[in-house]
């Protein structure tokens, strides 16, 4: 769950989006405490309607277009992929496992080249067998222009991925991908530029779901999919605004043993307002009742009300996504170029007082690291710069004198004007902390459109300002490679390696890492890099957002594991 990148459609936006104060929160975590089966009685049953409310809508409802799961895993309901994540709460549901595959498939040598096999008695809803011609077809159509939106890594690591243009090319144009072949019915092989040792988490994403090819009706596709999971869309009005599912009665149990499939029908009403969202879900009077929302976090005036309702409190599921919250520096940027700078402003930072602009501790963890605090992503706890939560404005002092600034210096700071994590009351909290140390901040707000643009622009990146990102799946490689690998600098598009930090070394060893199969061993080596980043100053991990979600008094079986971060739809059930 990376940032979008400007050409990335709404379920990208969606995917990332997060206002921690009563607004949008893209995702949530595993659970900690409360809703552990909803306020029922934890016996779960089939039947029964389930009501979502949220306010982005599941827009672009096609598994090409579709950026990861996104819309709180209500994707995944009807497209299934080759591999899932583990339907487990917390920690357990990081792990990686088969879905349509047998297991999580099977490598070559050097991990060039991964083979899957279905399998057996696999059915889309019209009861047609899947078969691996299907996916392949499935992955060659989200390669389509007409398509974008999807994740990039397909185009970036299948040989001939970056010339292809998809199924619908005319002309001289190729409309299969070579690099994907199918020998029979139930074999598909992927073939790499380069050694990939995380390919199973990529074959968790939508692009990998099987695709009919004469079903297929290119761009209204998304009206109504062929559905390959428990659920099927009986009606998508106003491009996902509102999204009406029922059971797929082709889907087996036998074949899937990861959705429960609770409810016979599923109801996804969108465009509506936060805080009537949690007020209709506190309420549950109605169809409410059996609502939850897969984007609405609770904030802090209703987590307060909340705490003195043991009642509420228990409809209530917690947790923690792999986000981090951050402050950037483009070293270009005087005086931003030197490191003892850098370093000063990284010992200056109170994180307490960010923390409490964004909600206090039960919305936000003070990060020291830049790679989450979870096991999966490799994480090793490091603190190179002390600050506590109220800064260490001495040791910033001491940094500022040798950087040259002994009677210290002005900035800017850039950030958003929308509220939420890069909005104005974390830019304060910044500017306060600063000032401690000698270091007046100057605010510069922009509007959200504007300041993406600005932050993402490698010719006009700000020297300092606030930015944030999340990972497409549990694992060092999406979230450090992107942030700070010298071959992932864009010069003509949506550039997230701020720093623009291109060294060999650093480079060498995100190869050698990303082409480890065994995924623990890369975990430690993407934590022991994460360690060695941090000491360069490149960024200020200020916090990892906390995630409080609600649901309908009669929702029972609450899953929300580390993965996603969102409530699991395919879990849920209705009393």
């Amino acid at each position: 769950m990376r940032e979008p990148r400007p050409f990335a459609q709404r379920a990208a936006v969606a995917a990332v989006s997060l206002v921690l104060l009563g607004g949008i929160a893209a995702c949530s975590g595993p659970q900690d405490g409360g809703a552990s089966s909803g306020g029922g009685d934890g016996k779960a049953a089939k039947g029964g309607k389930l009501t979502v409310l949220n306010s982005e809508p599941q827009s672009d409802f096609d598994p090409a277009r579709l950026y990861t799961s996104g819309g709180g895993n209500i994707p995944s309901l009807v497209f299934r992929t080759l591999t899932t994540r583990n339907r487990a709460a917390g920690a357990a549901g990081t792990k990686v496992v088969p879905d349509l595959a047998t297991g999580l498939g099977t490598p070559s040598k050097n991990a060039t080249v991964w083979t899957y096999t279905l399998k057996k008695g696999l059915k889309f809803e019209d009861g047609s067998a899947i078969t691996s011609a299907d996916i392949k077809y499935g992955v060659e159509r989200s390669f389509a222009a007409e398509l974008s939106g999807g994740a990039p890594y397909l185009r970036d690591w299948l040989i001939g991925g970056d010339t292809y243009q998809g199924p619908y090319k005319s002309g001289k144009g190729k409309k299969t991908l070579d690099s994907i072949e199918t020998p029979d019915d139930r074999t598909i092989v992927f073939k790499l530029k380069k050694p990939v040792g995380d390919f199973p988490y990529l074959a968790t994403q939508t692009q990998f779901a099987p695709v009919p090819r004469d079903k297929d009706t290119g761009t209204t596709y998304e009206k109504h999919p062929i559905s390959s999971g428990p659920y099927e869309v009986v009606k998508n009005t106003n491009d996902g605004e509102r999204l009406e599912l029922k059971r797929n009665t082709h889907w087996s149990q036998k074949v899937d043993d990861q959705r429960k499939a609770y409810p016979d029908t599923i109801d996804v009403r969108s465009g509506l307002d936060p805080a009537v969202i949690n007020q209709r879900l506190s309420t549950s009077s109605g169809d409410d009742a059996a609502a939850i929302t897969t984007d609405t976090n609770l904030g802090p005036a209703e987590l307060a009300q909340i705490g003195q309702d043991k009642a509420l409190k228990s409809r209530v599921g917690i947790g923690h996504f792999g986000y981090t919250d951050y402050l950037a520096f483009n070293p270009k940027v005087k005086p931003f170029d030197r490191p003892g700078v850098r370093r000063a402003i990284s010992y200056a930072i109170g994180r307490g007082s960010v923390i409490n602009a964004v909600g206090g501790s039960s919305l936000a963890e003070p990060a020291t690291t830049f790679l989450p605090n979870q096991k999966a992503f490799g994480y090793t706890p490091y603190d190179h710069f002390p600050a506590g939560g109220n800064g260490n404005p001495g040791k910033a002092k001491e940094e500022l004198r040798k950087a040259g600034y002994p009677d210290g210096l002005t900035v800017t700071l850039t950030h958003s004007t929308a509220e939420g994590e890069m909005g104005p009351k974390v830019a304060a909290a910044v500017q306060q902390s600063l000032a401690k140390a000698g270091i007046t901040v100057k605010l510069k707000g922009l509007e959200t459109n504007a300041y993406n643009e600005k932050r993402w622009d490698t010719d006009d990146t700000p020297g300092f300002f606030l930015s944030r990102w999340g990972a497409d799946w549990p694992a060092g490689y999406p979230f450090l490679a992107p942030i700070f690998d010298g071959r992932q600098i864009v010069k003509d598009g949506a550039n997230f390696n701020h720093a623009q930090l291109d060294d060999p070394a650093v480079n060498k060893e995100i190869d050698e890492i990303s082409g480890l199969t065994d995924l623990d061993a890369a975990a430690e080596r993407w934590g022991a890099l994460d360690k060695k980043i941090g000491e360069r100053a490149l960024t200020v991990p200020l916090f990892h957002p906390v995630y409080q979600r609600l649901v309908g008094k009669n929702i029972q079986h609450v899953v929300i594991s580390d993965w996603t971060g969102v409530l699991d739809i395919s879990q849920v059930a209705v009393k």
